[in-house]
């Protein structure tokens, strides 16, 4: 029998056994001693499978040049509308995306519950896995979260993390480095900088340390072309997390790809960008695009032109509010000029009225 069977049949507390003879004296001064099972290493195994974890290699994550960033769609009353967000994904599949970030900043990871956000990471693995690489977003400022939201990701099946520095109360270069370190070893991981959100940059040290891990796949760069060319420079896979500066990320910095918010509209449009060769042209074309859409914090323009495309449903979960109507004006303007073919969804684009939104606070 081995010694965690005979841990579990021992008792709790474990005094030496008193002969007859014994008084109450030689029993007062026994010794507890504390049950096997709390002193023996490793005892708590973590919640992960190494044949689910290896099922995608970091290399297969590395090779990915569209990632789409997708957009979850919400019901009257503020649940998740699945059956949009599956023609969506759809969508992003027939039109070439290879892979898609789920609830990142622009899936709303940020206003879901994690079994919300666990439970939209295995449906999406469940449904498109097999089409589509699935990276989870299970990152969090609280290292604790972040591990456990990477073990319950993997578990249900997502081919790989998307980890963000701590936010809002910060740490130090040492302590990013033992927060990536942390969630690592459970399987391929994109680490993502955006200092505009966190409020600080990660800096090129930190990645250079984290990149001794097999499992690192790369970084989602949101700093800027210099940036991006330092680390690809030093063999390490970058994703430009700036749509505006994709097109040169990718053909002049030596960028794998981009993660993207734009391709939830024209993901066509986005593939070309990145698998056609330099294309200033098309670039030039998108780029009034990708103005508007971020003119508001991400995903306000997205959320608002999705629902004037007839997409997902017109319900935004506060504190996201739709942009005004001039702004709704120009985006159907642009859509003609771009062509109605190059968006995703059938419908007409439409100019929504203030009262065909609905703001859901409580969901």
């Amino acid at each position: 029998m081995d010694a965690f069977s005979l841990s579990l049949r021992e008792p709790a507390l474990q005094f030496p056994r008193p002969n007859s003879g014994d008084n109450y004296k030689s029993r007062r001064n026994a010794k507890w001693r504390s049950p096997q099972a709390a002193i023996i290493p490793n005892f708590h195994l973590p919640m992960r499978s190494f044949e689910v974890k290896n099922r995608t290699s970091t290399e297969a994550i590395q090779a990915l040049r569209l990632i789409t960033a997708i957009k979850t769609p919400y019901l009257p009353d503020g649940r998740f509308d699945l059956e949009a967000y599956d023609a969506l994904v759809n969508m992003q599949i027939v039109d070439g995306a290879e892979g898609v970030i789920v609830g990142g900043t622009t899936g709303e990871g940020q206003l879901m519950s994690w079994d919300e956000h666990i439970m939209l990471i295995g449906h999406t693995v469940n449904c498109f896995g097999g089409s589509i690489k699935v990276i989870g977003n299970t990152g969090s400022n609280s290292t604790r979260e972040a591990i456990h939201a990477t073990e319950q990701g993997f578990a249900v099946g997502m081919h790989a993390a998307l980890h963000i520095n701590p936010y809002y109360g910060k740490t130090s270069v040492e302590g990013m480095v033992s927060h990536f370190d942390s969630v690592l070893p459970m399987g391929p991981t994109i680490i993502y900088n955006v200092p505009s959100r966190t409020g600080q940059d990660i800096p090129p040290l930190v990645i250079r340390t984290v990149a001794q891990s097999p499992n690192l796949a790369g970084v989602k760069e949101c700093v800027g072309n210099d940036r991006v060319e330092q680390y690809t420079d030093n063999g390490i896979v970058v994703w430009s997390g700036n749509d505006d500066q994709c097109h040169d990320a990718r053909w002049n910095h030596g960028a794998t790809g981009v993660i993207s918010v734009t391709s939830n509209l024209v993901p066509g449009l986005m593939r070309d960008l990145m698998f056609g060769g330099k294309n200033p042209s098309l670039n030039s074309k998108i780029m009034p695009l990708i103005e508007w859409l971020f003119q508001e914090p991400n995903p306000i323009g997205l959320n608002t032109s999705l629902a004037q495309l007839g997409v997902v449903r017109p319900v935004f979960r506060l504190p996201y509010v739709p942009l005004p109507l001039p702004r709704r004006i120009e985006f159907v303007n642009m859509v003609k000029q771009i062509g109605r073919e190059n968006f995703v969804g059938e419908k007409d684009v439409q100019v929504l009225d203030d009262d065909d939104f609905i703001l859901i606070g409580r969901y």
